[in-house]
């Protein structure tokens, strides 16, 4: 296939999320990056622009957060997975010390969530829509799994970009079978790699 795909895990996970594994398997013959993503706001973004830029990938996949981030992404082609388009008011839910859910490549083990990074969210939160024409409307794919448990985003996607995204039966953590039998091919035919 020779593609490359950029993946991008969720929150308290890493570049090891089993996702990326899933993705290799089924995209076979594509190369596919998954980095660990700062969890702090304004890193996250950076790192992840300055990333599309060197690795120029084909097809951006987010998965939750990861979501978040890809639309925030302009210009690429991305497939959205149960994407969270409001992370800083669930962010305060949460307990302040997280711990990641897969390995990280530099050994940390938890994270903190400041006042400072709910706030940091908030701010891309008030532009995540700018600059969303039709071009980048028509370069963006999105599924939401049926038992969502976390998030259940899909009617806001719906409003901004003009189209419903794909239901599939699942929960929030997409699950190998539904990975081979929903998202990816789907994701296949938006790009033409049939």
């Amino acid at each position: 296939m020779g593609q490359r795909i950029l993946f991008i895990h969720g929150l308290a996970s890493s570049g090891r999320y089993k996702m990326a594994d899933q993705l290799r398997i089924l995209f076979k013959g594509a190369e596919v990056l998954s980095p660990d993503v700062p969890p702090e706001p304004d890193k996250a973004l950076t790192f992840l622009q300055s990333l599309c830029q060197d690795y120029r990938p084909d097809l951006i996949v987010g998965h939750s957060l990861g979501g978040f981030w890809a639309q925030k992404l302009r210009g690429w082609r991305k497939a959205l997975v149960n994407p969270t388009f409001h992370i800083a008011a669930f962010l305060r839910e949460l307990p302040s010390e997280m711990k990641y859910l897969s390995p990280r490549e530099d050994g940390a083990t938890s994270f903190f969530i400041t006042e400072g990074m709910c706030r940091g969210y908030e701010l891309l939160e008030k532009t995540e829509y700018d600059g969303l024409d039709q071009e980048e409307k028509d370069l963006t794919l999105a599924f939401f799994a049926e038992s969502d448990e976390t998030v259940r985003q899909g009617p806001e996607f719906a409003l901004h970009y003009g189209k419903p995204g794909i239901s599939y039966p699942g929960k929030h953590q997409p699950v190998f079978p539904e990975m081979k039998q929903y998202i990816v091919p789907a994701i296949k035919q938006f790009c033409g790699w049939q």
